[in-house]
């Protein structure tokens, strides 16, 4: 009964359909050395996992209603089984076996199948057309629409014409024989719709909430004589309310408007300047407002605050704050947007040395100029007072005492302190010094007689406005 026992176990081992020979061949390709014991097991655990795939895989291909196997059922039999699954092989692509020729050596040996690589001729892949490799994907900035107007460049789709031409080919009616008029009148009408072409607007429609809204604004800021309280809540408004930005291009037209209407005039009433006021506050409020995208109107926002800082005659009440706030929004505008445009300083202070020097510009104009480079910053004011020769413009014609005049003496006192804040304890230039008596004639060259006996009082002054370093005599 034991030796009966013992040949069946052999016996199943020998008909197993994964050899044990195979298991072995496996161990010495990796220097393993096994006994036949050790062999038929994993040759038996072997046929085992292969029986159990296999009927996992065939329940797939069951559910498929088909009759052939393919790897996808392998692969899903391995998903059920928690198997890594094998890599590389598709139904959609499946390999092509074929069988090589017996060895005459060893005539034992098996069948052995092996798959047949594709013979790549290159003479006929040199002779092929190349394919290009595509860019990578990358991304640009352009304009969509500025100020309402599509501008016409690649990136934004062609303009669309309204009305349809009509054909080339037919010919324009004859009128008394003649078709001069008709062919002229088509070439301004082309002429005409390529115009409309390029300057295609972009239209923007307010919600009634928002007209409702400007209606409101304008009413409460406009005429000044209206409620104290509804103004200050409408400029509170503009300075922190979101969702403003489709208002921003009306107001702003309103703004200049206002402005241009206030000084058409030669002569300004009180009215006019308190409408001034109004319109700077307004200004200076939208640009205070941190979720409005400002720097696409700047261009419009400029003529206004010049306007007002420049002009030549505003009222006199109002004068001196109208020309202050101007600065002060300038000064605003500069500081958050200076770095951006880089070219809006010089073009600025380009406006302002204009005012400041240029032959026949009224004493407004000149303090309005100074205001401004005072706003501008510290060395604008060096370059248009000291190096420009803008103190020794406005000191020859600084005579009498009318109200106007001393305006314009005061704003360049305060012009000086910003260069340089004066001494607490002045000291007068001492004329029998000769160091002093060059520095005198110095000052004089500079800044011109007016403003050279200003500042002759204040040695340390006057030495800090040149920028000319004090001596250890004289402090």
């Amino acid at each position: 009964m034991n030796k009966a026992k013992s040949k069946g176990p052999q016996n199943q081992q020998a008909a197993g359909a994964y050899k044990a020979e195979s298991i072995k061949d496996v161990a010495e390709f990796l220097n393993i050395t096994i006994s036949d014991s050790v062999a038929s097991s994993l040759a038996s655990d072997v046929e085992y996992r292969l029986h159990q795939v296999i009927e996992e895989a065939a329940r797939f291909m069951r559910h498929g209603r088909r009759t052939t196997m393919t790897t996808a059922d392998i692969d899903q039999a391995f998903r059920v089984l928690n198997i890594e699954p094998l890599y590389g092989h598709t139904p959609h692509n499946p390999p092509t076996f074929r069988r090589a020729p017996p060895f005459s050596n060893m005539p034992s040996a098996g069948s052995v199948y092996f798959v047949e690589d594709e013979e790549i001729d290159f003479d006929r892949i040199l002779r092929e057309e190349k394919i290009s490799m595509l860019p990578g994907v990358n991304w640009t900035a352009h304009w969509l629409a500025v100020e309402g107007v599509q501008p016409l460049i690649p990136e934004n789709p062609p303009a669309i014409p309204r009305d349809v031409e009509p054909e080339a080919g037919k010919s324009p009616l004859l009128t008394n024989g003649t078709a001069a008029s008709s062919l002229q009148a088509v070439t301004t009408k082309k002429q005409q719709q390529q115009q409309q072409q390029q300057q295609q607007l972009v239209k923007q429609v307010l919600s009634r909430e928002l007209q409702l809204y400007y209606s409101r604004l304008t009413s409460s800021l406009l005429p000044p004589t209206s409620d104290f309280a509804k103004r200050t809540a409408a400029l509170a408004s503009l300075k922190n309310d979101a969702g403003l930005q489709a208002l921003l291009p009306y107001l702003i037209k309103w703004v200049g408007e206002g402005v241009v209407g206030a000084l058409k005039d030669g002569l300004q009433s009180e009215n006019d300047g308190r409408v001034l006021e109004v319109l700077l506050d307004v200004i200076s409020s939208l640009m205070e407002n941190k979720t409005l995208f400002v720097e696409p109107y700047l261009h419009q926002i400029l003529p206004p605050i010049l306007s007002t800082l420049l002009h030549s005659s505003l009222p006199p009440s109002h004068a001196e704050y109208l020309r202050t706030s101007a600065a002060q929004t300038l000064s605003r505008l500069l500081t958050q947007h200076s770095t951006t445009y880089p070219s809006l300083s010089p073009r600025i202070m380009k406006t302002l040395l204009l005012g400041l020097v240029a032959p026949g510009k009224s004493k407004g104009t000149r303090e309005g100029a100074i205001r401004g480079l005072m706003g501008v910053g510290k060395e604008a004011v060096r370059k248009g007072l000291v190096e420009g020769g803008g103190a020794k413009v406005v000191g020859s014609e600084c005579s009498g005492q009318d109200p106007t005049t001393m305006s314009l003496v005061s704003s360049v006192m305060d012009a000086f302190t910003v260069l340089y804040p004066p001494s607490d304890m002045p000291e007068s230039l001492e004329l029998s010094r000769e160091s002093d008596i060059i520095f005198s004639q110095k000052l004089r060259d500079v800044l011109g007689d007016f403003f050279a006996n200003k500042l002759s009082g204040d040695a340390g002054w006057a030495r800090g406005v040149l920028g000319v370093q004090s001596n250890g005599n004289n402090s």
